[in-house]
């Protein structure tokens, strides 16, 4: 099969021909890659914020389960739920501090027997609170209770590096951890289906000094066996990333195991996830950006804990900047959001273009996925099928109110409907997976499942989408997403090609994205529109109308009369300059659908989501093409 697609602009596709090809988007191969959908970041009752908020059930073979299309239960509500489209992989990816801690404390007690009368006494007090808590549905006050302080800085915090809170009087048994660590791995083992189905092993690494969220899920390509080799590196090792990435290099080395690490919800990092100096302080030299560079080689750029693309702040030009924004921090006390070029991808990889042109070395030169981070063990990312991030915003009763008693905190609707990752991989294998992944040939799609293909070289033409052997041409004379681009006098062409979910909402336009140096070496952005659907035209101000909105506001359904099923494009920058190193990316908006809010909402006999949007426009975002300039 092939992606025969060719909307240019104006051009419009003929009714019958979308059926046939919307069937093969899932299936299509190109040469040797196949596109594979996933979710890298899961949560189950294993992870200590999940069993807190009402997860007290659904463990990785529930998470597996679902992910297959089988029929599950609920851990909140116990009603039979299943995803709509099964998925190709999965990662749960619980957390390695106090891992199976909380749900051994509240199934079995503590045992006491090798402390002395005054520890034995606050162990056994502060177990009965946490057992009360997690009874009566109140274990959100129990994990607000080990957040961070915002009063104290994140360097601060780092260096002190306290896991806090009544939680730290209970006593913790390693071969808990142990035990929990085993049966997750074994379990993925047990559902990994080479060819069908990949379980890939991982854990998340959840440090956050001063609510400046650093997280990462680690990701390896070994079994089981490996795995249990070692025990999974947490905040409770280090909060520096640097020595997660020595860890990496250690084990790896001794093991034999392929890692990488993904950062996500950059948006809440306080400007420290992509900065200009370390955690230290201390300014980046090339020992550090070569090992982050190594094992760091995506970002996750949307999840249920909203966009980490852009935000209004930092691109005011970019009329699509603001999506599902969420300006909560995770910490004890709420503080105003400040949003920083630090905290999202777009800024992260301007700032690398700058960086590069001072050290001579990128350490910001990121892909993308998307993933979900949902804790319900649910890897749910559609908007009429979403179980919220915790196993309590499962009910639409739940999700429409604060978390915090002041309001000024986040709430189920506060979260995102998202996201998925899509990898274009020669098969569905761990190992396939992970090399993908490190040459950053995946792209993120805040849920539906946008197909989208991203080419960057010379000489491409309208004609090449039509070619059976699209994939081996594109690739030899030029790079898939993800790819580098030598310096040229000539300018590069890029090819471009999306399809919308075969089960979703048309697509109104494809963008690109490019962010350049300018003649200071001070990174600068612009958003192109290069296809779109209908007969509309940019106005005096350069800017494309919009779309329309065919919703339904009582239900939610989508009228597809207006969009495209299909967009192409060959496109040329009309304003290169050979000797400006530059990155470009796709960005493919669908029509406006509804969101999961306002469904809740009429479910609830309302008229609308409170402050949340009703309709929103999913998009897919590729990973960069860079180009290296020079004279």
């Amino acid at each position: 099969m092939r992606f025969n697609i060719d909307i240019r602009r104006e051009r419009k596709v003929p009714k019958l021909l979308p059926a046939l090809l919307l069937i093969s988007v899932s299936t299509t191969t190109f040469a040797e890659k196949q596109l594979l959908w996933g979710d890298t970041h899961l949560h189950t009752t294993y992870s200590s914020d999940a069993y807190t908020n009402d997860n007290l059930s659904a463990k990785p073979d529930t998470a597996y389960r679902y992910a297959l299309g089988e029929p599950v239960i609920h851990p909140f509500h116990k009603a039979r739920v299943q995803i709509e489209t099964p998925l190709d992989f999965l990662v749960v990816s619980d957390h390695a501090e106090f891992l199976g801690q909380i749900r051994n404390i509240h199934r079995n007690g503590v045992d006491t027997s090798e402390l002395g009368i005054f520890d034995s006494a606050k162990a056994w007090f502060a177990q009965t609170v946490l057992q009360r808590a997690i009874d009566k549905g109140e274990g959100l006050a129990l994990f607000n209770d080990v957040l961070p302080d915002p009063e104290v800085t994140p360097a601060q915090a780092a260096e002190e590096s306290m896991l806090g809170g009544g939680i730290s009087l209970l006593p913790m048994p390693k071969q808990v951890e142990i035990d929990t660590w085993r049966t997750i791995t074994d379990t993925a083992d047990a559902f990994n289906s080479p060819g069908k189905f990949t379980a890939l092993i991982g854990w998340e690494w959840s440090s956050i000094p001063g609510g400046a969220n650093l997280h990462r899920i680690v990701i390896t390509d070994s079994d089981a066996a490996t795995a249990q080799q070692y025990d999974p590196f947490g905040l409770d090792d280090s909060p520096y990333p640097e020595d997660l990435w020595a860890w990496l290099e250690e084990t790896s080395a001794s093991t034999g195991a392929g890692f990488t690490a993904i950062p996500h919800n950059s948006n809440i990092s306080k400007g420290y996830m992509f900065s200009r100096q370390s955690l230290r302080g201390a300014d980046f030299d090339s020992d550090y950006v070569a090992r982050r560079t190594k094992w760091e080689r995506v970002a996750e750029i949307t999840q249920i804990k909203g966009d980490s693309e852009t935000h209004p702040d930092i691109s005011p030009d970019d009329e699509f900047a603001d999506f599902e924004t969420y300006p909560y921090y995770i910490q004890r006390a709420y503080t105003d959001y400040v949003a920083s070029p630090g905290d999202y991808v777009r800024g992260a990889l301007k700032t690398g273009l700058e960086l590069e042109s001072q050290l001579g070395q990128n350490p910001y030169a990121l892909g993308v996925i998307g993933s979900t981070d949902s804790h319900t063990s649910l890897p749910s990312a559609e908007e009429d099928n979403f179980h919220g991030k915790l196993a309590t915003d499962s009910i639409p009763a739940n999700k429409h109110t604060s978390r915090r008693h002041d309001g000024k905190g986040s709430s189920g609707w506060a979260m995102s409907a998202s996201g998925l990752a899509a990898v274009w991989s020669e098969d569905n294998t761990r190992e396939s997976i992970l090399s993908a992944i490190s040459r950053r040939e995946v792209y993120a799609t805040s849920g539906p499942r946008i197909g989208v293909r991203f080419f960057g070289g010379s000489g491409y033409t309208a004609a090449d989408i039509e070619r059976a052997d699209l994939y081996t041409h594109a690739t030899s004379v030029g790079v898939p997403m993800g790819g580098e681009l030598a310096a040229s006098d000539q300018p590069p062409t890029f090819l471009a090609i999306a399809s919308r979910d075969p089960k979703g909402a048309n697509l109104d336009r494809i963008q690109i994205v490019k962010g350049w140096l300018d003649a200071n070496n001070e990174a600068q952005e612009k958003v192109f529109d290069v296809a779109w659907s209908g007969e509309r035209a940019a106005g005096a101000d350069g800017k494309l109308p919009a779309v329309g909105n065919t919703v339904n506001l009582k239900t939610g359904k989508v009228d597809n009369s207006i969009g495209a099923p299909q967009l192409s494009v060959v496109w040329t920058d009309p304003e290169f300059d050979a000797g400006q190193s530059a990155f470009y990316y796709v960005r493919v908006l669908q029509i406006p659908t509804a969101r999961h809010s306002l469904m809740d909402a009429v479910a609830l006999g309302m008229e609308h989501a409170g402050d949340q949007p009703d309709t929103i426009q999913e998009r897919a975002y590729t990973s960069s093409i860079w180009y290296r300039g020079g004279k």
